[in-house]
């Protein structure tokens, strides 16, 4: 980790701080997810720059230490695309190789919608693309079908969860959050999101260390989650900001790798949409679907070599 760069730069007006290595070569931008930073792409940084690429791992804003607006509006997909082409700026290319996870896969595609012209080829992992339904909002949509409980209608009220996590230990919520390998859509319960603060602590899996997950912790004890959560609550203004683009297809290439476990993936109709047709007719570039048997929804942690294996597979040829 050592060999890993860092450092701080100005994009659409906010300080973002980028972890770097293998400077020279093709751009590969890696954009993390919930509750994350750049550390979660440490073993593909690596790998990257091993191969030749510039690999390039920014703290989203509100993550880590790049800076975290304090109203939820500032989070749109608009303002996490500008930084991006911020970033795509400063590093002087014109185009870049997109790998990301999670909320940095959610962030990937309308990357990839709004500037393809920024973007050679998309290895997105856990969460494919989510066509707009012209009459239905995000939010109401989810909670009708999976109730309040569901983890991204709890996420909505300001401060609320947030005050929950507090009764508990960060790296704990961390751990349960990583470890988790229930199927279908995660439920939060009000009042004890994340079981009882007496339970015993987790045992970690074998693919992240308890050095690993304080790395983590204390981010979030230094900055907090608001940041984070900032994204599930935009979510409604994304909606009615990209009306615009309602039927509009994603024209990058695009490899999308999963686990048979994955929480996005077991989630009622996901399936569906990635293997009967949907998928494709909205990314027609749409070139491999890879999905992982055993593995949970932080794939490039679990699995390091594999995915980095992966997404150099697919890059080399563009």
């Amino acid at each position: 980790m050592d060999s890993i760069e860092h450092r701080m730069v100005t994009v659409n007006g906010i300080t973002m701080h980028v972890a770097e290595k293998g400077k020279g070569g093709p751009v590969v931008l890696f954009l993390h997810g919930f509750p994350e930073t750049w550390f979660a792409w440490r073993h593909q940084i690596l790998a990257s720059a091993a191969l030749g690429y510039h690999a390039v791992a920014p703290d989203l804003r509100g993550y880590g230490d790049t800076d975290a607006p304090p109203s939820a509006a500032s989070y749109s997909c608009f303002h996490a695309v500008g930084d991006l082409i911020g970033l795509i700026d400063l590093l002087g290319v014109e185009q870049v190789f997109l790998v990301a996870h999670d909320w940095g896969a959610l962030i990937g595609w309308y990357l990839c919608l709004f500037r393809p012209d920024r973007v050679k080829a998309f290895v997105c992992l856990t969460v494919p693309f989510r066509p707009r339904h012209p009459k239905m909002k995000p939010v109401e949509t989810m909670r009708a079908y999976f109730g309040d409980d569901y983890y991204i209608c709890r996420f909505q009220e300001h401060g609320a969860i947030e005050a929950e996590i507090a009764n508990y230990d960060t790296a704990e919520v961390l751990k349960k959050i990583l470890a988790d390998r229930k199927p279908g859509p995660p439920c939060l319960p009000k009042g004890s999101p994340f079981g009882k603060t007496t339970d015993a602590p987790l045992p970690l899996p074998t693919w992240i260390s308890e050095d690993d997950v304080k790395h983590f912790a204390q981010n979030f004890e230094k900055n907090g989650f608001t940041g984070g959560l900032n994204y599930y609550r935009a979510l409604d203004l994304n909606w009615e900001l990209t009306a615009p683009w309602t039927g509009a297809q994603v024209k990058v290439p695009v490899k999308f790798v999963v686990g048979d476990l994955d929480m996005t993936y077991t989630t009622p109709g996901v399936k569906e949409y990635v293997h009967n047709g949907g998928f494709k007719k909205d990314v027609p570039l749409l070139e491999d679907v890879v999905v992982m048997e055993g593995v949970g929804h932080f794939i490039n942690q679990e699995r390091a070599e594999e995915i980095n294996a992966h997404i150099h597979d697919f890059i080399k040829k563009f």
